[in-house]
């Protein structure tokens, strides 16, 4: 059983669209999209900076373009299930047909712009603590008052708070943990710092119909399957402001049977936690256009 899964913020890097751009039709795709949503994907994702696209209302909805486009690259493809960590939600909502690529981009452009808004109030941010009993650092985590944003499994749980609060936890880290890594985003995401976005993000969910998934789609509020397309759409407005429990959306994989996970576009962190959280399942993460063979002949081989 193949799962298809799409990754958050932070799993972008300078030029990372550059070699999809070559492919047959994707300039074409992707200009058009950046004429409906008033960005140019293609600049930001071949020329920006680092610093340019850490911005969270360039990020998202670059993330979300690159996955669709390496989506369609991969050909037809009928997972099992599908997920999508944080702003990946969106991703996989178009992957199960509830909203279709320019409805995706519109709403991400829109999060992305909201939750950049609520970001400017106060200084934050996210860092991923590696290693360490997940109770053990929970609890040290909210005496630090900082927010176990994503729960991620694998020994990996992300901190998200005031940047004094994060450097506090970099000077006093939880028994166990080995390593606190600072994230490139730019704000406290999935913690109640995103309040205000969750309204704005509601107005912009009241313009669109949402189809109900044709495709299992496991969500990251709390690993359950959503078989309305009305409560995929729900979710994605509360998950801005709610904690991503990615361990349970795996715990969802192994129950449905998972047998090969792929990462579409910009991939690799997911896979490297399903590496350790999902020992026997095939992993693969669509980095560049090079992956595409190896990701078809997976796909062949789970059909």
């Amino acid at each position: 059983m193949l799962v298809l899964v799409a990754p958050g913020q932070g799993a972008q890097t300078p030029g990372f669209l550059t070699e999809w751009l070559e492919l047959p039709g994707a300039a074409d795709r992707v200009a058009a999209w950046s004429d409906a949503i008033g960005l140019d994907l293609a600049h930001y994702g071949t020329k920006a900076d680092a610093d340019e696209i850490r911005d969270t209302s360039v990020a998202q909805p670059l993330l979300v373009a690159a996955g669709l486009l390496s989506a369609a690259a991969l050909g037809d493809v009928a997972p099992g299930a599908v997920a999508g960590h944080s702003v990946g939600e969106i991703t996989a909502a178009a992957f199960a047909g509830v909203l279709d690529d320019t409805a995706a981009l519109t709403l991400v452009r829109r999060r992305g712009l909201a939750m950049a808004e609520a970001a400017a109030v106060t200084e934050t941010g996210m860092s991923a603590l590696l290693g360490g009993d997940p109770e053990v650092s929970v609890a040290h985590l909210e005496k630090l008052g900082l927010t176990p944003a994503n729960v991620n499994g694998a020994g990996q749980i992300v901190a998200a708070g005031t940047l004094e609060q994060l450097a506090a936890l970099n000077e006093d880290k939880p028994e166990g943990v080995r390593k606190v890594v600072p994230l490139k985003v730019a704000g406290a995401f999935h913690t109640h710092h995103m309040a205000p976005a969750v309204d704005a993000l509601a107005g912009a969910a009241e313009e669109l119909a949402p189809a109900d998934p044709k495709l299992t789609y496991v969500s990251n509020k709390d690993g359950r399957t959503v078989a309305t397309g009305a409560e995929v759409l729900e979710r994605l407005v509360g998950q801005v402001a709610n904690p991503v429990r990615w361990d349970l959306c795996m715990e969802t994989f192994k129950e449905l049977g998972v047998t090969a996970l792929i990462e579409v576009c910009p991939g690799g962190t997911l896979t490297g936690l399903a590496k350790r959280a999902l020992p026997g399942v095939k992993t693969l993460a669509l980095k560049t256009p090079a992956d595409l063979d190896a990701a078809r002949a997976l796909v062949a081989e789970q059909a």
